[in-house]
C-alpha cells in the first residue's frame, strides 16, 4: 500500500502524515501541499519542513488562478479582513452559511487534484485532515462525513477502483487529534495554524482559539504562540 496526504503543515494534516508513516512507512507516503494563492506561505514553509523531518516525498502544487474570482479573506487580493474570535461566534453571524474563511470547495479541488497525482505515483489511498469540528454547524461544509462520503466514491468510482479515500479523523475533534498526535510524537512545535502570517501565531483568529483549546485540553503548552 502506498498513501499520499494532504498536508498543509497544521495540525490535523500533520498528524494525518504521521499516522499514515506509521501504518505504511516512510517510504511508501508522499505529502502534497497546495498553494491556493493564501494571504502567507508561513503553512507552506511549515509543511517543507516537517517532510524534511519524516524524511517523506514532498510535491508542492499551485492552484491559485482558480479562486481568483472568490473574495474569500484568507485569499491574498481579497479586502476582507480575517474574522477574530471563535468559529462558534461566527457561526452565530453567519446565519447558516459557511464561515467567511471557507474557501469555496476547496477540498473538492483538493482531493480531485489529489487522486490524479495519487494514481500517477502508484497510491491506494489518499488521507486528509477533516475533523468533526470543522464541519459543525456548516463552518466547512467540505470537511462533513457526507462530503467525504461522496467524494470518496466519486474517487473510488473515478478511478477504476483503484484509489479510496481515507479521514481518520471524520468523526473526532481537535482535541482528540492532538491526544492522537501526542501518541505519534509529532513535531507539533513546527506546524503552523494561524490565517495570518506573522512572526507567531495571532492567538485571536478562529484556528488560533481551536488549536489553543485541543492543546490545552491534552496538557500542552502551544509554543508557536
Amino acid at each position: 500500500m502506498k498513501a499520499l496526504v494532504l498536508f498543509s503543515g497544521g495540525v490535523d494534516s500533520t498528524t494525518c502524515l504521521a499516522l499514515a508513516i506509521y501504518k505504511y512507512g516512510k517510504e511508501n507516503v508522499i505529502a502534497l501541499s497546495i498553494f491556493y494563492g493564501q494571504k502567507h506561505v508561513k503553512e507552506l514553509e511549515a509543511s517543507k519542513k516537517i517532510a524534511e523531518y519524516y524524511e517523506v516525498e514532498h510535491i508542492s502544487l499551485d492552484v491559485a488562478k482558480i479562486f481568483e474570482h472568490s473574495e474569500c479573506c484568507l485569499l491574498d487580493h481579497s479586502k476582507q479582513e480575517i474574522p477574530k474570535g471563535d468559529y462558534f461566534s461566527q457561526l452565530k453571524e453567519a446565519s447558516g452559511n459557511p464561515v467567511l474563511t471557507y474557501v469555496p470547495f476547496r477540498n473538492g479541488l483538493f482531493l480531485s487534484c489529489a487522486a490524479s497525482i495519487a494514481l500517477s505515483k502508484g497510491c491506494n489511498v489518499i488521507y486528509y485532515g477533516a475533523h468533526r469540528d470543522d464541519a459543525a454547524g456548516n463552518a466547512y461544509p467540505d470537511c462533513s462525513t457526507s462530503f467525504y462520503n461522496a467524494m470518496n466514491e466519486a474517487i473510488y468510482e473515478g478511478s477504476g477502483k483503484q484509489l479510496h479515500i481515507e479521514a481518520p479523523f471524520i468523526s473526532l475533534t481537535k482535541a482528540d487529534i492532538v491526544k492522537k498526535g501526542i501518541e505519534l510524537k509529532v513535531p507539533y512545535q513546527m506546524t503552523w495554524s494561524c490565517y495570518e502570517g506573522g512572526e507567531k501565531s495571532c492567538g485571536v483568529c478562529g484556528t488560533c482559539i481551536d488549536r489553543a483549546k485541543a492543546f490545552e485540553k491534552n496538557g500542552i503548552k502551544d509554543l508557536t504562540i
